[in-house]
């Protein structure tokens, strides 16, 4: 069995807005995932309630500042932070701010877009 599902695409300068909005409702968040696209980063913020899985999703550029939720749920800086050390993804204001140091990493960033390969997909093979 599974929970339902929805993923909700928005825009980063809707997230705050609506995050505050998904808390009055008694929301909890979940998680946030980051994920490494060619030439941008999708974040995904999970949030549940009564096992109702709402999930709010957007990409963005290297170069863009993601606000953060901490201010609303505090939990959220401890993924803030691991996004900002693996990811090189700029947050702005979070509430408890490791600026660089959560994560001792081999390298600088380990999946940001310049440390990510990505594979081409395996050729396609004809039905017969």
């Amino acid at each position: 069995m599974s929970e339902p599902q929805e993923i909700v695409p928005v825009e980063k300068s809707d997230l705050v807005g609506i995050v505050a909005q998904l808390f009055a409702e008694g929301y909890r968040l979940v998680q946030i995932g980051c994920t490494t696209l060619p030439e941008a980063y999708e974040l995904t913020y999970s949030f549940d309630r009564e096992y109702r899985f709402r999930n709010l999703r957007f990409t963005v550029r290297p170069d863009e500042e993601v606000p953060s939720i901490s201010v609303i749920y505090p939990n959220a800086f401890l993924y803030e932070n691991e996004i900002h050390d693996l990811f090189g993804i700029t947050i702005t204001h979070i509430t408890v701010d490791y600026r660089g140091t959560l994560y001792r990493t081999a390298i600088s960033t380990p999946f940001s877009i310049g440390n990510v390969k990505f594979s081409e997909p395996p050729p396609q093979k004809e039905k017969g």
